[in-house]
This record gives structure tokens, C-alpha cells and sequence, in this order.
């Protein structure tokens, strides 16, 4: 497949900008309103509702890192489309890319149903135990600077790279490069995922952070180093909680 320019047009991008902003937006404030519940006391522990949360955070937190992947998309999806071919619209390649986060939603709901039945999680959804968040953070740190972290990073890095390795024809192609992008996404994630246990389910201010470490590594110039120094700060600090609980 040729080269193509990874940004859609100007009116494309803002389109899609403005549908990412809003969608994003939406999230947020429903991660908020479940916070605020919380703090009146309806705290949440069955499966279901928590894989509602799990699935809406996902979005909040996801949507923003992925834009790259969605322009890279569109713009060879224009290109081809002025050479008479089917236009297949960006929403089959986000549908799949958040099946796939559904999914992992739904393994994190059963985790924290789990960890709430062992007492683990107080009623604020963070864990109990000191030595537990350390151990969070310190795993969470550590998985920064793994081959597995760094291969998939180096593809959540390379929306060209993808285009011309992954292409697939079709709606349903657009389905399954969505779904393998975000494959490599929770590759890339999952253990970042793992930290809002180790401070709180539904610490805004967490989830806030996590989203802005997940932006810089994926899309800033010197993003892997981001990362790593986000990874040693993380064992520190899980260091630190530890050696204090004992102390």
C-alpha cells in the first residue's frame, strides 16, 4: 500500500476532534457523578454496575491516546475513496478498538467484585492495605520497562507503521484492525489499568494522571522515557508505602 499522509483533512480532523472531545467529555462527567454517589455512600460491588464503570472509564481514559490511530485511518480511507473505492467510516475501526476494552472491563469488574468479597477494597474501591498498594505500584513500575511494555508501546507510537502492516478491507476490516490496535493497546496499559486499586477505584485525580502518562508516552516526543520515569516514580512509591505500613 502506498504512503499515505496520516492526517485527514482539515475539516475531517475537526470533525472527529469535536466527536472525541464530546464523547470523552460525556465520559468524564459520568465518572464523576458515579464519584460523587460514592461519596454519598452508594458505593458499588456488583458485577454488573461495575462493568458499566469499568467500560465507561475505559472511554475517558482511552479516546484521547487513540486519536492518532483514527486520522491515520480516515486519511487512507479519503485517499482511497477518491480512487472509487468503498469509504468505510472511522466508527467500524473505534467500535472494534473498544471491543476489546469492553472486554478487558468486564475482567476488571470480576477482579474487583473478587477483591471487594475478601475485604481487600474499602467501600471508596481502594485497597486496604498498604503493603497491597505498594505492591500495585511496584508492579505497575516494573511492567514500564519490560520487552512486552516496550514492543507495544513502540506500536501505539507508529499509527504509518500500522497502515501499511495491518490493512484490511471492508467494514469488518475495519472492525478487526480496530480490535488488534487495541490488543496491543492493553499490551501496552493494562498494568496502568491496575493502579486505580492501589488509590481508588474512582480517584478522579488518578485517573486524570494515568490519562495524561498514557497521552505523553504514546504521543510525545520522548514518550518511552516519559514512561520509565513515570515506571520509577511508581516504585518508589510503592517502596515507600510499603517500608512506612511496616515501619
Amino acid at each position: 500500500m502506498p504512503k499515505t499522509n496520516v492526517w485527514p483533512a482539515d475539516r475531517d480532523r475537526s470533525i472527529l476532534l469535536c466527536g472525541a472531545a464530546g464523547i470523552s467529555a460525556l465520559a468524564w462527567w459520568h465518572m464523576a457523578a458515579i464519584a460523587a454517589g460514592m461519596k454519598a455512600h452508594h458505593h458499588v460491588t456488583q458485577v454488573g454496575p461495575l462493568f458499566l464503570m469499568w467500560a465507561v472509564m475505559m472511554v475517558a481514559m482511552m479516546l484521547p491516546s487513540t486519536i492518532p490511530f483514527v486520522f491515520a485511518f480516515s486519511a487512507e480511507q479519503r485517499r482511497r475513496h477518491r480512487q472509487r473505492m468503498t469509504l468505510v467510516p472511522a466508527a467500524y475501526f473505534v467500535a472494534g478498538y473498544f471491543a476489546v476494552w469492553t472486554a478487558f472491563s468486564g475482567v476488571c469488574a470480576v477482579l474487583q467484585n473478587l477483591l471487594h468479597q475478601r475485604a481487600l477494597l474499602s467501600p471508596m474501591m481502594a485497597a486496604t492495605s498498604s503493603v497491597l498498594s505498594g505492591g500495585i505500584l511496584i508492579a505497575a513500575g516494573v511492567y514500564q520497562f519490560t520487552p512486552m511494555k516496550n514492543a507495544c508501546l513502540r506500536h501505539c507510537r507508529s499509527p504509518l507503521t500500522f497502515l501499511l502492516s495491518e490493512w484490511r478491507e471492508g467494514p469488518l476490516g475495519a472492525v478487526h484492525m480496530g480490535a488488534g490496535h487495541g490488543l496491543f493497546c492493553i499490551g501496552c496499559c493494562w498494568m496502568l489499568m491496575m493502579l486505580p486499586f492501589a488509590a481508588g477505584v474512582m480517584n478522579l485525580v488518578w485517573m486524570g494522571g494515568i490519562t495524561v502518562l498514557l497521552l505523553l508516552e504514546k504521543a510525545a516526543p520522548g514518550g518511552p522515557w516519559i514512561g520509565r520515569i513515570g515506571g520509577a516514580l511508581m516504585v518508589l512509591a510503592g517502596v515507600c508505602a510499603i517500608a512506612f505500613s511496616v515501619a
